[in-house]
């Protein structure tokens, strides 16, 4: 079942091409999130087949991501907290969660429109915030595609260098993840010295 569901998911991406991978990952990046591994490693591994080009397939996923992220902002930015409030329980977004990405919006600046495009079940959500303390818009747009770009090339990396073989996905999609905590661990303490260092001058 589980290679009939894989096939299905290359066909698909096939199929729709370049438009369905922006299409699919302007969805996974607002409020109807699904996870993107379902894109973009069979991009990849179009890729790998030659069916696809690396470039155009990279430039879809990343600003499909982007597209959906703005989507949320300007939700936010125009609509502000009661249209959360209103609708955001039919997109499983209850207020205690969205006082979380608040929160951490907060605690963490601007960077984290950057950090959190790396970080599963997160990276949908992070633009609200941000909407809402309308955040400057081309570094939201700078971050945002920064994040998904580097989280779009190691999708379709997994998918080129592993193809269809999903026992090797599961294991080293973990071991990516871990890899990409630690990375932003270290680059949000650089940015938050930065910016410490930044307001006492």
């Amino acid at each position: 079942m589980l290679e009939n569901l894989v096939t299905f998911l290359v066909g698909l991406v096939a199929d729709w091409g370049y438009f369905g991978i922006f299409s699919l990952m302007f969805l996974e990046s607002s409020f109807f999130p699904f996870p993107s591994e379902v894109v973009m490693i069979p991009a990849g591994f179009l890729v790998f087949k030659g069916e696809m080009n690396a470039f155009l397939a990279f430039f879809a996923g990343t600003f499909g991501s982007l597209a959906g992220a703005l989507f949320n902002y300007y939700l936010c930015y125009f609509f502000g907290r009661p249209l959360i409030q209103k609708y955001g329980k039919f997109v499983g977004i209850t207020d205690e969660k969205m006082a979380k990405f608040e929160a951490f919006f907060e605690k963490y600046g601007e960077i984290s429109t950057f950090n959190c495009r790396l970080l599963p079940g997160i990276r949908q959500y992070i633009s609200l915030p941000a909407g809402l303390a309308k955040m400057n818009i081309f570094k939201f747009c700078l971050y945002t595609a920064l994040g998904a770009g580097i989280w779009v090339a190691i999708l379709m990396a997994v998918g080129y260098i592993i193809g269809d073989n999903q026992d090797l996905i599961k294991k080293y999609m973990h071991v990516i993840t871990l890899i990409l905590v630690v990375l932003i661990l270290l680059i949000t303490a650089v940015y938050l010295k930065i910016a410490r260092n930044s307001k006492k001058n």
